[in-house]
């Protein structure tokens, strides 16, 4: 599948075949993660936007099929990948961003684990500094992101207060360790409902606008404020008067610039959440399965807030 127009769904279309070059694998694909990155390459409003036409995708999972010279990658090898043109049969990527996963983590988890958990397991345990027993507040808890942080929370040793909108998604979040479910549907004010719950150290949010500016108002002093993404469409309009007199500190996070900017953490995030993985503390979510023929359908489950957990293509 490619985007060859800003806007339009993704179509077919077929590139010939290019062997890896040195330090490059090429992967067979055998599933792929949508993520909220999409929808802004979709219209050219994400940071990172290739030019077009472009195979969209971010990550997925695959088996390494042929590895150029200077490679440590065999043949053969499972891996997951964070690189874009995911949603193809088959790719080539750079091997340094392909990463080997264990014989018991399915090519479904495996496809939308980096990102997600990435960006949760970073966030909390490199910016925000999460310790055992401080409380964690999530704002769209249901969907990937969000749930990730609530398992990972959880996982910390974290009370974990996760906001979402339904009883289904609500029940998805308590089986996800979530001590304090709070239905968005119901709360005419976050700000008090996270107060009446015992305040807040932490708060993770991938949504922005209106319910960002309420969790904000929740901060204990010494608080730190986690700007994930802005799920509603605009940041939240955060009084820095507040940030200032309570000492709260204010974290933008953009996980996918640690390659350049850290990656010696980035790799070892990854491998603590391997390990978390293999202990059985953390249980990727597949919320849907769809095959690459309904990609556009996917982009429409994911833009109308519907999926809970990760949205995971077929291929």
């Amino acid at each position: 599948m490619r985007l060859s127009e800003k806007a339009s769904p993704p179509s077919w279309g077929e590139l010939p075949h290019r062997h890896p070059g040195p330090g490059e694998v090429v992967v067979r694909m055998h599933a792929a993660a949508l993520n909220f990155a999409d929808l802004l390459m979709q219209t050219g409003a994400y940071q990172d936007t290739p030019p077009l036409p472009f195979i969209p995708g971010i990550e997925g999972a695959g088996e390494v099929v042929e590895a150029g010279p200077d490679c440590d990658l065999r043949p053969g090898t499972r891996v997951a990948v964070l690189g874009q043109g995911t949603m193809a049969q088959a790719n080539v990527f750079p091997a340094a961003w392909c990463h080997p996963i264990p014989d018991w983590m399915s090519y479904a988890q495996a496809a939308g684990f980096l990102v997600a958990y990435g960006t949760s397991h970073l966030a909390l345990t490199r910016r925000a500094l999460l310790t055992p027993g401080e409380t964690l507040a999530v704002l769209g808890a249901a969907g990937g992101v969000g749930l990730t942080a609530v398992e990972i929370g959880a996982a910390l040793g974290a009370r974990v207060i996760a906001v979402a909108r339904g009883a289904d998604k609500l029940a998805v979040l308590r089986k996800a360790g979530a001590h304090h479910v709070l239905d968005s549907d119901d709360i005419p004010d976050l700000r008090a409902a996270l107060r009446e719950a015992g305040g807040v150290d932490v708060v993770y949010d991938p949504v922005g606008a209106d319910p960002g500016r309420q969790a904000f108002g929740a901060l204990r002093p010494g608080g730190r404020f986690l700007l994930i993404g802005f799920a509603a469409g605009t940041p939240p309009d955060l009084p820095l008067n507040h940030a200032l007199v309570k000492n709260i500190a204010i974290h933008g996070f953009y996980w996918g610039a640690y390659r350049q900017l850290n990656p010696a953490m980035m790799r070892s995030s990854i491998e603590e959440l391997m390990r978390l993985f293999q202990d059985g503390r953390i249980n990727p979510h597949v919320g849907t399965t769809l095959p690459l023929a309904d990609l556009p359908a996917a982009y429409e489950l994911l833009r109308d807030r519907r999926a809970i957990g990760k949205i995971v293509i077929t291929i």
